[in-house]
């Protein structure tokens, strides 16, 4: 092994907790587990997968739907709170502005940036919804076809695709999507339970962070998030504390067996209270939540190391909080090579202090000094 390095500590493994050591270099080489463990073992730095975030719009002031190298500036930032891979996440907008959003995505992608979180595609959160469930989304809405979709995909990789299955032919483009690898997610929908199970069948396989933009689990009349704990295996939430009640985060977490985290971080991302873009519709951050100036909600400044934290404060246990920030979402992803602390994994880690603070972050196997991170 060249240029192998080693963290000791508690490590989450497949397997479960094991107090030792992990070596690497761009992959994980070996796991070695020490002989004795003690009433200091949790005492002990917490080494878990590093996280993955499916749902980023941006940080640092900046916004995706800006194009040009901003995805970089988001994927360094994100970096920083423990994130090792994401989706660069874009909103409802013209044509023309997707487009240059996708094409700078497409060129950070291929110069990638040796201190960033890794940028694996696309999730393309609008056009394609509901223009009775806008949330923070402008009313630029438009139906989704299979050329359009081709001709965006071509420009940067689409990995996951939200639109509202009621929607015209939403629900029959579904299979052709899937097919070209595009992981469909329901959201942003006005639909029924009907349509939300319509979707699955045809092979929609997750839901954009679920309860929030969808009709919701009355009892009369259930709607998407309802098909969504009655049958879904896959769905993103947003654990800020204020998108959802904690208890009906313990609820989703019990009903979907692989419920994962999402950050839906905008530009407020790791800055000060003031205002910022989200696409074309200016938000205000203050005290830690973003909305639009009509008081709703409107993505948040949440980072993937608070989310599993707060997934704890829920009553998640740590190991159960890692996988919803990291296996979960590579699972969904088809990331195989990530997402889990095993040989030839790839090394994506992040450190925490035993009281769950964020000490080092390792991405590709390159250790990153959090403290210049930060400066």
């Amino acid at each position: 092994m060249t240029d192998t390095r080693s963290l000791h500590g508690r490590i989450l493994t497949p397997l479960g907790w094991r107090r030792g050591q992990v070596h690497f270099d761009s992959h994980v080489r070996q796991l070695q587990v020490d002989d004795h463990s003690g009433a200091d073992d949790l005492q002990l730095p917490v080494i878990l997968p590093g996280f993955i975030d499916l749902h980023v719009h941006g940080a640092a002031g900046v916004d995706l739907m800006q194009g040009g190298d901003v995805a970089r500036t988001i994927a360094r930032t994100h970096l920083r709170f423990g994130t090792t891979t994401l989706l660069a996440t874009t909103m409802t907008a013209g044509l023309d502005e997707i487009e240059h959003a996708l094409h700078g995505v497409a060129a950070t992608m291929a110069a990638p940036d040796a201190d960033a979180a890794s940028i694996v595609g696309v999730h393309l959160e609008g056009p394609f919804i509901s223009p009775q469930r806008l949330g923070a989304q402008p009313n630029r809405t438009i139906e989704a076809t299979l050329a359009l979709v081709q001709q965006l995909h071509a420009l940067a990789p689409i990995r996951v695709m939200t639109l509202a299955p009621e929607i015209g032919e939403h629900t029959a483009l579904i299979p052709a999507l899937s097919a070209m690898g595009i992981r469909v997610q329901l959201g942003h929908s006005a639909g029924t339970y009907e349509e939300g199970v319509a979707a699955l069948q045809a092979g929609a396989s997750g839901f954009t962070h679920l309860f929030n933009g969808m009709t919701g689990v009355d009892h009369y009349r259930p709607g998407i998030a309802a098909a969504a704990l009655a049958h879904a295996q896959y769905a993103e939430i947003i654990p800020d504390l204020q998108h959802i009640h904690p208890g009906v985060i313990r609820l989703a977490a019990r009903a979907i067996p692989r419920l994962y985290a999402v950050t839906d971080a905008t530009a407020a991302t790791g800055m000060p209270d003031g205002e910022y873009a989200l696409g074309e519709q200016r938000v205000h951050k203050c005290g830690g939540c973003v909305r639009l100036a009509t008081g709703s909600l409107a993505g948040s400044a949440l980072t993937m190391d608070q989310a599993l934290r707060n997934l704890m404060q829920v009553g998640l246990e740590l190991a159960d909080a890692s996988q919803r920030v990291s296996t979960f979402p590579a699972d969904y992803l088809g990331l195989d090579d990530r997402g889990r602390i095993a040989p030839d994994a790839r090394a994506d880690l992040v450190v925490m202090d035993a009281e769950l603070r964020l000490q080092q972050v390792v991405v590709g196997g390159r250790v990153v000094n959090l403290n210049a991170a930060n400066a």
